[in-house]
């Protein structure tokens, strides 16, 4: 097939850096505008230095829907919506949103989790990404709620690099306070619980149970580890046995049965996940990197999809290691 042809709104921030550096190197992908209104006729480079070398094309503040396939919608939340209703974006051109607004599948978007819609996301023509945090918790929970083993409240605890809470500076992104600190916030009101509780109903019906979720803000700069445990009557065999069914055919999702550590995950597109029994207890614990399988690697993900493309197709991304 021909290229797609890619325009992104709101180019400058962590996941527009993220999902550039994916879509310059993705063989059937071509960037044909990076929209942002704070750095318009700026190189990308000034912004995301790293790819000084890797492109020339500058910043716009222009909107030339007719020239793309595929918009990436990567403003803040609440933007998204704002943005759609003041531009109208024509129905030839599907459009994947990053943010929050349209998770709860309004305005005709269909909810981007592959590993749970990967069909209705290959006839879709707007996909809401999901959270990453999301992510990690129902990558963890998916297999289980498929068979209907989700019986008891679900407890979660998880922690993120900085980069989860954007580039805007606050006294909780700064280097001086993050460094060497840890700390608790949005304990059980977290807004990634309304389209975790969503998908899991949509696999499990009649799901009311609370999901107590505990997020941690990490001293490191990008991944997820989320440790999520649950009452569990088979084995430790029985559990893996339905994860590894689940997620045969999902070819970023893998179980391992050895311990896991995040640099395992960071900058790939991969979810690992590691199964333990203890007692009457599951424990399941998810590592994800944000800002590419939470966020602009499920974005290319979704769009291959949408776009008859391998799901890998420019995702084949290693892992740092060290």
């Amino acid at each position: 097939m021909n290229s797609i042809k890619v325009g992104i709104i709101g180019g400058a921030g962590y996941t527009g850096g993220e999902l550039l550096r994916i879509l310059i190197n993705h063989p059937s992908a071509e960037l044909v505008f990076v929209n942002s209104q704070s750095q318009a006729g700026k190189p990308i480079y000034s912004t995301h230095t790293d790819l000084l070398g890797d492109t020339d094309l500058l910043f716009t503040d222009q909107l030339p829907f007719e020239s793309v396939d595929v918009i990436f919608l990567c403003s803040g939340h609440g933007q998204s919506a704002k943005f759609l209703a003041e531009n109208a974006v024509p129905s030839s051109v599907k459009i994947i949103d990053l943010s929050t607004d349209y998770r709860d599948e309004s305005n005709g978007f269909v909810y981007g989790l592959p590993e749970l819609n990967r069909e209705r996301i290959k006839s879709a023509n707007k996909i809401a990404n999901p959270g990453c945090f999301a992510t990690s918790i129902q990558l963890a929970l998916l297999p289980l709620a498929k068979n209907g083993l989700l019986k008891s409240e679900v407890h979660v605890s998880a922690v993120t690099g900085s980069t989860g809470a954007g580039q805007s500076l606050s006294a909780s992104t700064h280097f001086s306070w993050r460094s060497s600190n840890i700390s608790i916030y949005k304990a059980f009101t977290h807004q990634h619980l309304a389209e975790i509780g969503q998908s899991l109903k949509q696999l499990q019906t009649g799901f009311e149970k609370e999901i107590n979720f505990i997020p941690y803000r990490g001293n490191f700069t990008r991944g997820i580890m989320a440790n999520v445990y649950l009452d569990y009557d088979g084995t430790q065999e029985d559990a893996e046995a339905i994860f590894e069914k689940y997620y045969a055919e999902h070819p970023f999702c893998t179980i391992s049965k050895s311990p896991i550590d995040l640099k395992q995950v960071v900058n790939t597109n991969k979810c690992i996940l590691e199964i333990q029994k203890h007692g009457n207890k599951l424990l399941i614990t998810a590592i994800i990197d944000n800002l590419v399988k939470g966020a602009s690697g499920q974005a290319v993900q979704n769009m291959n999809l949408a776009f008859g493309l391998a799901e890998r197709t420019g995702l084949n991304l290693k892992s740092v290691g060290f």
